[in-house]
């Protein structure tokens, strides 16, 4: 997992992005699609049409980060009716990037009300 600062922004670029983007022409999306900068210290990530490759971009003070992840198999989940972007916490990212659906965490387990 990348070392954010627990005050850092995750935005999620819905809908399908063209994969070919490094970093300027994922920067302009960030500017133009999401109406954010790209230097905010935000991290942004983008998928590509088949779903199983993820693009973070990410200002990390001194420079643009760009992560890049492809699953062997499956997909990631992700949001194409949504708006241009939705916010992740740290622990939807961290479950995203892991195969995870992080839509609907599912409780297993309830602990019992009777004492």
């Amino acid at each position: 997992m990348i070392p954010l600062p627990a005050t850092t922004k995750i935005w999620l670029a819905c809908g399908a992005t063209d994969m070919r983007k490094g970093f300027d022409g994922l920067a302009v999306l960030v500017q133009q699609s999401l109406k954010q900068s790209p230097h905010s210290g935000a991290l942004f990530a983008f998928r590509g049409r088949r779903g199983d490759l993820i693009k973070l971009l990410w200002y990390d003070g001194q420079g643009l980060c760009l992560f890049s992840k492809r699953m062997d198999r499956g997909r990631f989940v992700w949001p194409v009716t949504a708006p241009e972007a939705v916010h992740l916490t740290p622990a939807q990212l961290s479950m995203l990037l892991e195969g995870i659906d992080w839509r609907r965490p599912e409780r297993t387990w309830q602990p019992s009300l009777a004492s």
